[in-house]
């Protein structure tokens, strides 16, 4: 028997790769270019091979080679588009999209992948017009209106996008990506039921599917149905799945265990950016204490902003790890001698928590993403403070060992903003009271707005704002109110804005009414900012006991309820009272100032000294 041609070693690979068999596929692509050095398909597919294993700059380099022996190949200028966005490249994935379109104006999957890469460029119009296209070419295309779901969401138009998500499952019931989408879209709608059910039918599909597996844990926060114990299960559910079979890539460290030396602290985030928690996070950064700790950022973002840059000029080391896998960023903080490893994340989106389950630091530690757990046991601690959770706090309901910062868990800054006054009580000259509430719309719930009716009704003439995308979940709000006694003419909308905008909101609003069981965090801190007090409700997860912090520490615990009943009469006991809500907004500003809640070096000193005695715990040999 002869032995096999070129092409016959060449089909043979892409039938392996077409299977799923990664490693064979590998194997026999090699063998294509030994004998045929020149073999630009060979070399095309095996660069697309190193994109599926996370090889990005390896992949680049495959694919432009083959580009460069066929130049005129609209898939391999497509597939360079996929590794180069990989690769945090963005502007050279949609120049090379764009080529592979120009090439094959009816390839649907140019199409798509253009799509996808202007939406992360924030290009979204143009994006939807990709997309678009691609369906137009392909109208049984699951994987281009799933896309297109996503960036209709990004721009509000929520409806359309459930619409999208409903058509591509319709196509392919088992499209995980598409159930995952559709719940992410719920959420933003504030179906939390229905939202879980598809994060839950996700993970029925695909159980390796981790970002989704976060998403269901992160979201139960959010659900008044869901308490601490059901939470750490789903967490414990989730470490076992997929954190616990990586243990054996855990190690011994190298580090000196000298428990007074200078460390080598490494944060982890996706959002050292104009995000909530950068904007958090930046007060810290820029008061560290430069001679007793190192600072190595290991950062997760795809586009750099105004924010990202102090960032970069805080830190003594900067590591872009988009693109670039699990397995070679712990090596990479191995390398770095790494003493303490900071995840900023827990499960919000685009965490690295895989790599925390690799353990590439002697000790790690969780903070600032929310108040909340990793479910990790590979992560030794959780910072937080005495008021999110009280010594006599059940810690069972965490898998790391709490670190109680002395004041708070937050330390605020309006950085580009501190220059928004605040204006007159609303009241004043309208002579009725606007209630508010704008936080995220995934916190509002049918519990809450029942509490909130009450309080409309027992002030008369009263008004709420809320911020939420357009859909017909405002509708559905209007008519839960409406079925409370609440006439819709009451109730407004507002669009999500930039964030000075969203501040000057506040200049519209009397008093704000927190959220439940997910309190307002930074969206409270922002309110007081602007003079305006919030009341809240205190419960049992340390989310439920963010505005029990805050209002304990400017020292108006006063607005602070214990439940329904107590909730409403605080409410309308201020709003009846103009006097003290006028005191209030011309003197919480400067409360903030000399709170705890805006004091950076305070707060970062405290960091320090937790951070320090997490490193001696280690070298005393009880980490």
């Amino acid at each position: 028997m002869p032995p096999p041609t070129i092409q016959q070693i060449f089909q043979a690979a892409v039938a392996h790769h077409q299977a799923g068999r990664l490693a064979q596929a590998e194997k026999l692509y090699r063998q294509v270019l030994s004998l045929e050095p020149r073999h630009a398909e060979a070399m095309h597919y095996l660069g697309a091979l190193a994109t599926q294993g996370g090889r990005h700059d390896i992949a680049v380099e495959l694919i432009r080679q083959s580009i460069a022996l066929n130049p005129h190949s609209a898939v391999a200028h497509s597939n360079l588009a996929v590794a180069l966005r990989e690769n945090g490249q963005l502007e050279g994935a949609i120049a090379a999209a764009q080529i592979a379109v120009a090439l094959d104006p009816e390839f649907p999957e140019a199409h798509n992948t253009l799509g996808v890469t202007l939406k992360l460029n924030r290009q979204n119009e143009q994006a939807i017009a990709a997309f678009a296209q691609a369906i137009t070419l392909r109208p049984h295309y699951p994987e281009a209106l799933s896309n297109l779901g996503n960036v209709l969401r990004d721009v509000g138009r929520l409806n359309e996008a459930v619409e999208a998500f409903h058509r591509a499952i319709a196509l392919n019931p088992n499209h995980a990506k598409a159930h995952n989408n559709l719940g992410v879209t719920l959420r933003d709608q504030g179906r939390l039921d229905e939202a879980i059910a598809a994060f839950r039918r996700v993970i029925e599909l695909q159980p390796e599917l981790v970002a989704t597996h976060s998403n269901l844990v992160y979201l139960m926060h959010y659900h008044p149905g869901y308490d601490a114990k059901t939470i750490v299960a789903e967490l414990r559910a989730w470490n076992r799945l997929h954190a616990e079979p990586l243990k054996p890539h855990i190690q011994a460290w190298p580090n000196d265990p000298d428990p007074k030396r200078r460390l080598r602290i490494g944060f982890v985030s996706p959002d050292f950016r104009n995000h909530v928690v950068g904007r958090n996070l930046l007060p810290l950064f820029g008061e560290f204490d430069r001679q007793r700790f190192e600072i190595i950022c290991y950062a997760q973002v795809l586009r750099p902003d105004e924010i990202t840059a102090p960032f970069q000029q805080c830190a003594a080391a900067w590591r872009t790890i988009v693109g670039v896998s699990d397995e070679q960023v712990a090596r990479q903080i191995r390398q770095d001698r790494i003493d303490i490893l900071v995840d900023l994340s827990l499960h919000s989106a685009q965490n690295r928590l895989l790599l925390f389950a690799r353990k590439p630091a002697p000790v790690q530690a969780t903070f600032a993403g929310y108040p909340g757990s990793t479910g990790l046991t590979a992560i030794d601690y959780r910072l937080s403070d005495p008021y999110l959770d009280p010594p006599d706090m059940d810690e069972s309901v965490y898998s790391e060992r709490t670190v109680r910062l002395p004041d708070t868990f937050w330390c605020y800054d309006p950085l580009d903003c501190s220059d928004i006054p605040v204006n007159a009580l609303p009241a004043l000259e309208i002579a009725s009271i606007t209630f508010g509430c704008l936080n995220n719309f995934c916190k509002v719930n049918d519990t809450m707005l029942a509490i909130w009716a009450e309080v409309l009704r027992q002030v008369r003439g009263s008004r709420l704002l809320l911020l939420a995308k357009q859909g017909d979940h405002r509708e559905r709000t209007l008519a839960f109110l409406a079925g409370q006694g609440v006439e819709a003419g009451r109730v407004e909308f507002l669009d999500p804005r930039a964030r000075r905008r969203y501040l000057e909101l506040y200049h519209r609003i009397d008093l704000g009414l927190d959220s439940f069981p997910y309190n307002g965090h930074t969206t409270s801190l922002d309110s007081f900012w602007m003079g305006v007090p919030v009341v809240t409700l205190v419960g049992q997860t340390a989310v439920a006991r963010a505005g029990w912090c805050q209002l304990s520490n400017l020292g108006l615990t006063e607005l602070a309820a214990g439940d329904r009943e107590q909730f409403v009469r605080i409410a309308t006991e201020l709003a009846n009272d103009i006097p003290r809500l006028s005191e209030l907004r011309a003197t919480l500003r400067e409360r903030m100032e000399r709170s705890p809640l805006m004091d950076a070096p305070r707060f970062a000193r405290n960091i320090e000294a937790a951070f320090r005695e997490m490193w001696r715990t280690w070298c005393n040999g009880g980490g």
